[in-house]
């Protein structure tokens, strides 16, 4: 099931927008120049082949990498960014980042789990000494949470005695606590074994049904014809095609588009 648009009627507001986005490392570009829109309460798939920049795309968004030109604002806010003296753009307020960030939660390919906590520690962390919560408010949440994504009864143990499939469901209620307006997915399966990938994919989807704003860089195709409202192919550092799943998956107008769907389902 798709996640169906908030209340605010079919112009619901843009949570996520970049514009003209370029970043390069060295001479290399990787970014150039996309643009997109993520509306409240829907779910921006973004595919495309390895090395096409989704990832580095997530974190220009996230600020966890600089862009090199372009701009990016959330829920109307644009991140405000000045030369870095070297052709490229840095932070121009950090106090900014830090607040925008607090909106944003980003689930990362490898779980980036405190490995020196448990699991409630790991989920409490930055409610309490980044958003200044009650410790016993966070951890009556954090204990909420971790019921919802299945690990209540893990919720003293250390991420090295669980699988990859709890750590990142894990990972996730952790960015659930932030209380974000909009989550970032980058590629939460792809280090996962098989066999554990639909327990978190079942997670994503539950998000997905009760409208949570999510941008998701995935290689699950069928989950991102199932529950993506919009699908955003890139190739080469490029938007090369976008629209609704039943149109981008069954009728792509792009060559490369066809062949990269012909490859992966």
């Amino acid at each position: 099931m798709k996640a169906e648009k908030t209340p605010q009627g079919d112009n619901p507001a843009e949570a996520v927008v970049v514009e003209d986005l370029h970043k390069s490392f060295g001479d290399f570009e990787v970014l150039k120049g996309v643009s997109l829109a993520a509306h409240q309460g829907n779910v921006v798939a973004i595919i495309g082949g390895s090395g096409s920049g989704k990832s580095t795309l997530l974190r220009c968004i996230n600020m966890l990498e600089w862009p090199t030109r372009g701009k990016v604002s959330v829920h109307g806010e644009e991140i405000a960014l000045k030369s870095d003296g070297q052709g490229g753009l840095m932070p121009a307020d950090r106090k900014q980042i830090q607040r925008i960030r607090t909106r944003l939660a980003m689930v990362f390919q490898n779980f980036n789990l405190w490995q020196h906590m448990t699991l409630m520690q790991n989920v409490i962390e930055v409610p309490v000494h980044v958003l200044g919560v009650k410790r016993d408010e966070a951890i009556t949440e954090a204990e909420t949470l971790l019921k919802r994504v299945g690990l209540y009864e893990k919720r003293e143990s250390y991420p090295a005695f669980l699988s990859g499939g709890q750590q990142q469901r894990a990972a996730i209620a952790r960015a659930l606590a932030m209380k974000p307006e909009a989550m970032l997915f980058d590629e939460p399966t792809s280090a996962l074994d098989p066999e554990l990938v639909g327990e978190v994919l079942t997670v994503i989807r539950d998000l997905a049904e009760e409208g949570r704003t999510m941008l998701l860089v995935t290689h699950e195709m069928n989950f991102a014809r199932e529950v993506a409202s919009e699908i955003v192919f890139l190739h080469d550092g490029k938007v090369e095609e976008q629209g609704d799943p039943k149109t981008v998956f069954d009728n792509p107008n792009s060559e490369r588009l066809k062949k990269f769907i012909s490859t992966v389902q």
